[in-house]
């Protein structure tokens, strides 16, 4: 990309950006004053029953922890298949020694019951 051309995209983006700081802040008109109805929650129809920052059960723990091993396993699942090609059966053990130690954090929430929903 030449130069000039990167400019034009930087100014048009500093453009729609500032455009859209300007549009969020120009006062709508509004006819109707906005009652409590309109204001009010409107995902779950009501106040909520318990604060924000209150604690969870310990039994979503270890659901955590084994949903933090099936998604680090897919993270580097997918790039390790290019690896594979290039590196060969280092990268296969390499692999193996990973998926060991997350099968071990699978087998750990299998015995804390994380897969029974009670």
């Amino acid at each position: 990309m030449e130069l000039k051309q990167l400019l034009v995209l930087l100014i048009v983006a500093l453009i729609t950006a500032a455009f859209g700081l300007w549009i969020q802040r120009t006062p709508r008109p509004s006819k109707h004053p906005i009652t409590w109805p309109q204001r009010a929650p409107f995902l779950g129809g009501g106040q909520p029953d318990t604060h924000a920052w209150s604690r969870f059960h310990v039994r979503y723990y270890p659901m955590t922890l084994l949903l933090i091993a099936f998604e680090m396993e897919m993270m580097f699942m997918y790039p390790w298949a290019v690896v594979y090609v290039s590196e060969g059966i280092k990268a296969l053990s390499e692999m193996g020694m990973f998926l060991g130690i997350l099968s071990i954090g699978i087998l750990y929430g299998w015995r804390e019951g994380a897969f029974k929903w009670q």
